[in-house]
């Protein structure tokens, strides 16, 4: 009979109330296993900029990628695991931490360049700074004459 430590989550069995598990299930349900590893985001908008304060847990500075290309801005995340099963805690038996990449993407104008972000990574945060950037005015609209 192997521990309970290898279901689907380590307290299952000891606060495994019905009404608990629908709680704890109802992210999975609307966003599939990948829930936790979602990039929790907060943005705050400021007179003639916009702060963006992304979860990164666990993630080093050399994992993270920033792309800004036709106006979006992609922000990426992924890592690997060692895949070494015996280490000198033991053997591994149960292994949550995950191996993968996940990306969000923003739109922030043609406007802006690269230069024009401001990013910092700091305590599994990553904190993006775009300023505010009129975009060039669009070409007044002229009206083709058809013949015949």
């Amino acid at each position: 009979m192997l521990p309970s430590i290898l279901g689907e989550n380590l307290f299952d069995d000891w606060f495994g109330f019905p009404a608990l598990r629908e709680l704890r299930d109802l992210d999975r349900k609307l966003y599939g296993h990948s829930a936790a590893r979602e990039m929790k985001t907060d943005v705050h908008e400021h007179e003639d900029h916009f702060e963006v304060d992304i979860d990164l847990p666990g993630f080093k500075k050399e994992e993270l990628t920033l792309n800004l290309e036709n106006g979006y801005l992609t922000v990426g995340a992924a890592k690997g695991l060692e895949e070494e099963k015996t280490t000198k805690k033991g053997k591994v038996i149960r292994q949550e931490r995950w191996a993968g990449s996940m990306q969000r993407t923003f739109y922030v104008g043609d406007a802006l360049t690269e230069e024009d972000i401001g990013a910092k990574f700091e305590n599994g945060v990553l904190s993006l700074t775009i300023p505010k950037k009129e975009a060039k005015p669009l070409p007044e609209k002229k009206t083709i004459m058809i013949e015949g």
